[in-house]
């Protein structure tokens, strides 16, 4: 049955910095397939064209908006021919709001279109993906345990635009779990009933699993002078979830807390353990992958000596030590280290803090792990520490990375190194985005 042309009406939103606008006129495009980012890919005259909100297979009349040496993006303004993937976003919000890029492709393309993007990322890095990509999934709602949104000129909370720093007001956040939705409406409700001389410009919500016990953190630009503790007896009875809240001072781009009142953590129930998670601290964000993810990256393993690398506050740590004679966790964040130690009590387990660069330089040369767990930033391993960790001896090493293209870089020092994939797995922590996680296995 021949599908019916849809025309898209956008707001009009403002050019990203240093791009340079294209008044070309519309024209129809084949797209081929999905890019890492959220867009996806067509060509016009040999150029590469990136075209957020179409879906491979798809004619669409689209309009270059932005033009750059090697690629232009484009805007779609009609879909000529419909892929059979294509449904309707679940939020109002989406193609304004920036959070979500997939919200208009049925989830099991999702998947599809993240295995293809890995597999790809991949082997462009030097890397040969394995035959087979196994897929850790859940559900691909109200996953998120924790959300930051921005607040706009008349302080209605929201986040950042798809094609423009400007906040976009929401109404809903189907992604997010509900009750930290629920809670940034009535917070910013709060902030524009208190006059406070700073005013807050961003709210990070972090809730358990169970949508039981939550902290907040409320960002603002330059001194803060918050009537923290009666903020926090005002907001209690509307959210009596709330555990605690930080007001944390942005100066030039870094953090400084400079109030609290309220509990400084929230007990977080994950693979068989209650895990302490402070203010600032990083867990992983998927509430109902939690559990797969850990067994992912340890089933199966053990031995003598394990060393779990940006080890957060002992996600994979306390998992570990059922298996191992010992485990030294190495975290470098000072907001992880409270919650690492006491995570730890009782359990055969060393916290080293320390940046695991410095860290690999000093043990490089003594006992060698029976097992490492590298959990990296977005950044990656980077050249040395990638180097160190090929002359640490160990049998087996486990990468849990954010990225595809830092964890395609990083894999073909290790394989250099000695070793061998022998699993990778994709682990969609973050539906209806365009980002995914990857777990790989690797042997000597």
């Amino acid at each position: 049955m021949k599908r019916r042309a849809r025309s898209f009406t956008r707001r009009k939103e403002a050019a990203p910095k240093n791009s340079k606008r294209s008044a070309a006129p519309a024209q129809v495009v084949q797209i081929e397939k999905p890019i890492y980012g959220g867009a996806f890919l067509a060509r016009v005259e040999g150029k590469a064209v990136f075209v957020p909100l179409a879906l491979p297979g798809e004619q669409v009349r689209a309009r270059v908006v932005e033009e750059k040496r090697g690629y232009a993006t484009a805007e779609v303004e009609e879909i000529v021919t419909v892929a059979a993937e294509r449904v309707a976003p679940a939020c109002k919000h989406f193609g304004t709001c920036g959070g979500c890029q997939y919200q208009h492709a049925e989830y099991k393309a999702q998947l599809a279109y993240k295995q293809a993007i890995l597999r790809e990322t991949l082997e462009r890095g030097g890397v040969r993906a394995p035959e087979e990509i196994a897929v850790l999934a859940g559900e691909p709602w109200a996953y998120r345990n924790r959300i930051r949104l921005a607040f706009d000129a008349d302080g209605k909370a929201g986040y950042r635009g798809r094609r423009s720093h400007g906040v976009v007001g929401i109404n809903e956040c189907p992604i997010a779990a509900p009750m930290l939705v629920q809670a940034a409406f009535g917070a910013a409700e709060l902030f524009r009933r208190f006059a406070v001389p700073s005013r807050p410009t961003e709210l990070s919500l972090f809730c358990d699993a169970a949508e039981t016990s939550m902290l907040a953190s409320v960002f603002t630009d330059g001194a803060a002078r918050v009537p923290l503790a009666d903020y926090f007896d005002a907001v209690m009875p509307q959210i009596p979830s709330l555990r605690g809240v930080e007001v944390v001072e942005l100066h030039q781009g870094q953090p400084r807390t400079v109030a609290r009142a309220g509990a400084e953590s929230i007990a977080y129930r994950a693979a068989g353990f209650d895990y302490r998670v402070d203010h600032g601290a990083f867990f992983q964000v998927n509430r109902w992958l939690m559990d797969q993810l850990v067994d992912c990256a340890t089933h199966g393993l053990s031995g003598g000596l394990a060393w779990d690398l940006f080890a957060g506050v002992g996600l994979f740590t306390r998992k570990l030590a059922e298996s191992f004679g010992h485990v030294v966790a190495v975290e470098s964040a000072t907001a992880a280290m409270a919650p690492l130690n006491e995570n730890m009590k009782g359990m055969n387990a060393t916290a080293v803090k320390a940046a695991t660069l410095d860290f690999l330089r000093g043990a490089v040369k003594g006992e060698p792990p029976d097992l490492i767990v590298v959990d990296p930033p977005r950044a990656g391993l980077g050249a040395e520490t990638t180097e160190l960790l090929g002359k640490t001896g160990a049998p087996q090493l486990v990468y849990v990375s954010c990225d595809p293209a830092t964890l395609a870089r990083d894999l073909r020092g290790l394989l250099s190194a000695g070793y061998a994939i022998e699993r990778v797995t994709l682990a969609d922590l973050f539906p209806q985005t365009f980002h995914l996680e990857t777990v790989v296995r690797l042997r000597r």
